[in-house]
């Protein structure tokens, strides 16, 4: 198969879909790939290193659309990247198409194939392409909350950990899976006084048992939701529905009752966030301010840390690549249950149930469509 991969173009995305050592595994495999210029060059892989890795170098992202047979990025394809796509071919990324019905739209006019990172299951129910991002994103946001906190940025100037004799800053975590178990451990990691909402029992019982006296557990009622929130210097949102648009838990009233100068983080908004007041913003311009609390809803947080987050990407996302490569899409989806799972859009289809309902298109089933 002939494997295309461009160089992100979102603003301030410095991840890259394959870093050369997955360039070689699928060269070793028998397959072709065309990396864009420059296209490593955030993660410090130059063009040189994808040449040794048997890659052919683009000068641009064209020639990359015009020739591949599958496309692999990191983020969703931009307009000027969505044109260039054609039907049947490829697109292996996260889409995160909830939220974004010009996306969808484009997508489903283009009749291409597209595979979303975010909706690939596994055996446990869980989404492992999503999880090593939800991990760097979660630990990037206390990282984050932190620095907005303080007084410069416009924060209430409150340092998270404290210091002996004063006590430390407040951090609400709504939400205890991936996201919020990696939040919860950087803000204890950090001497904060934690409180984790959830409603999952289970949920509850393992980050009780895993934070003991460290950090808080409570059971999220509309009660509790607004007591922490309205009390908490940081609020990170960490709430997730798979595919389909994250629960506005936070309420534009409640943000107007939290202490001026607090932060909330909305680690959801690729979905379109969890605050009322949320609205993603770009490394650029990571924060605003509504009702004196400061809002920093950056959607791709890991790509401030590119080179980490693309590897941790590349080691869940190429096993699933090799086998579309080897196998072509239609049988390696027909194998892999968990992998048909991430079909979002094809052929002009919307073939993931929440996104249909969600954007109200008619669902299409993916077996259907296999057959």
């Amino acid at each position: 198969m002939f494997i295309g991969v461009p160089k992100e173009i979102k603003n301030h995305e410095y991840r890259v879909g394959l870093t050369p050592e997955s360039v070689a595994e699928l060269i070793a495999n028998g397959h072709n790939v065309i990396v864009e210029t420059y296209a490593g060059a955030g993660i410090g892989a130059d063009d040189d290193a994808y040449i040794a890795a048997g890659a052919e170098i683009a000068e641009t992202a064209d020639e990359i659309f015009a020739n591949a047979e599958m496309i692999v990025k990191v983020k969703e394809p931009q307009a000027v990247e969505r044109a260039m796509l054609r039907e049947g071919q490829i697109l292996y990324t996260y889409l995160h198409l909830a939220p974004d019905p010009e996306q969808t739209k484009d997508l489903i006019n283009s009749g291409a194939v597209c595979i979303a990172y975010e909706t690939v299951t596994d055996r446990n129910g869980g989404l492992p392409l999503l999880k090593p991002m939800s991990q760097v994103a979660g630990r990037m946001s206390v990282q984050a909350g932190a620095a907005a906190l303080e007084k410069a940025h416009g924060g209430r100037g409150v340092l998270l950990g404290g210091v002996p004799g004063v006590k430390p800053g407040k951090v609400v975590i709504i939400g205890g899976g991936v996201v919020g178990f990696n939040a919860a451990q950087m803000a204890v990691g950090l001497h904060a006084d934690v409180t984790i909402l959830d409603r999952n029992p289970e949920a509850l019982e393992k980050l009780e048992n895993h934070f003991e006296a460290s950090a808080k557990v409570v059971y999220s009622t509309k009660a509790a939701l607004e007591d922490e929130v309205c009390n908490a210097d940081l609020v990170v949102g960490a709430v997730l529905i798979p595919g389909a648009a994250a629960p506005k838990l936070v309420t534009r009233e409640l943000i107007s009752k939290m202490q001026p100068g607090a932060v909330v983080v909305d680690v959801a908004i690729d979905q379109g966030g969890c605050f009322e007041t949320s609205k993603a913003t770009t490394h650029a311009e990571p924060t605003y301010v509504v009702d004196d609390v400061v809002h920093y809803c950056v959607a791709n947080m890991p790509g401030a840390v590119a080179r980490t987050s693309t590897y941790a990407l590349n080691n869940v996302t190429l096993p699933h690549a090799l086998a579309i490569a080897n196998n072509g899409w239609k049988k390696a989806l027909s194998d892999n249950r968990h992998l048909m799972n991430g079909l979002n859009v094809a052929f002009g289809q919307v073939t993931y149930k929440a996104v249909a309902d969600d954007l109200g298109y008619e669902f299409k089933a993916p077996e259907d469509l296999l057959n």
